[in-house]
């Protein structure tokens, strides 16, 4: 029985990775796949273990972008480049710009952290979320720029740093998709798809390290032997999975824009509602 339990650890863990980074919501997708089939609240013994796990899976997902973007983080810390060169600043993404982008979703976080987890982490607010968010991509994708002045994060403005991080709120809604809110918010600023999704990954990582720290800090007592293994198989898979698809949404964002994924996402919807109202 633990090795079948173990196979859904890993499954969970592909679905994080394969999701997390591409704009068709990960939680979305965990919510579905977790709720309606694999249920990991009772092979993990309990929804507090459940819920543990899911976020150290999320830590394997944040350090496949910490490896593909590992020079453009050393650059934001200031340790790649000379003193002279990180004194002038000049020409660079800078980690304030992404400190700014960071503030909104951040501080609506705070405030409706516990109203999030209670009300919203259902089936059904999850299409929602998948559809609204479906929505934004496709306006995005339909009046971004024709000729977009941004082609790299080290021509990001602070005032568009700022419009993504607004419309990144909208991410806090369970199924909206983080990714698909930011690279939108992007688009519509000037920026073309892949300095969009660069943004959006880079800006990734300080937020979900924050609420993912907080929260094992909060459940650390959950790290037992017994659920030990399927955390090490969820995060290897997590990793694994979220840097092959970082790679590859990389590679294709520019060409395929962002509708064939809201398309995605409104026949998932249609789908699930389908097959389970």
């Amino acid at each position: 029985m633990e090795i079948i339990e173990l196979l859904k650890a890993l499954i969970l863990g592909m679905v994080e990775g394969l999701t997390e980074f591409a704009p068709v919501s990960s939680t979305g997708h965990m919510v579905i796949v977790d709720d309606l089939w694999l249920k990991s609240k009772e092979f993990l013994a309990s929804e507090y273990v459940a819920n543990t796990f899911k976020v150290v899976i999320q830590l394997g997902s944040i350090l496949a972008v910490v490896v593909v973007f590992r020079n453009r983080f050393i650059d934001l810390l200031g340790l790649g480049r000379s003193k002279s060169e990180a004194s002038k600043g000049q020409g660079r993404l800078k980690l304030t710009q992404v400190i700014v982008g960071l503030i909104p979703a951040g501080i609506l976080g705070l405030l409706f952290d516990d109203y999030i987890d209670e009300n919203l982490f259902t089936t059904e607010t999850v299409l929602i979320g998948l559809l609204i968010g479906s929505v934004l991509m496709i306006i995005a994708d339909l009046f971004s720029p024709k000729e977009p002045r941004v082609t790299t994060v080290d021509q990001i403005t602070y005032r568009q740093a700022l419009t993504v991080g607004l419309i990144q709120c909208f991410s806090l809604w369970p199924g909206f998709s983080r990714s698909g809110a930011t690279i939108s918010g992007g688009v519509l600023t000037g920026m073309n798809h892949r300095t969009a999704a660069d943004f959006t990954f880079i800006m990734a990582v300080p937020i979900m390290m924050g609420a993912s720290g907080v929260s094992l800090l909060g459940n650390w007592q959950y790290f037992t032997m017994d659920a030990l293994p399927f955390f090490i198989v969820g995060f290897i898979s997590a990793f694994v999975f979220a840097l092959i698809t970082i790679k590859f949404f990389l590679n294709i964002i520019e060409r395929v824009k962002l509708i064939p994924f809201a398309i995605y996402r409104i026949v998932l919807v249609a789908v699930i509602y389908l097959i389970y109202f």
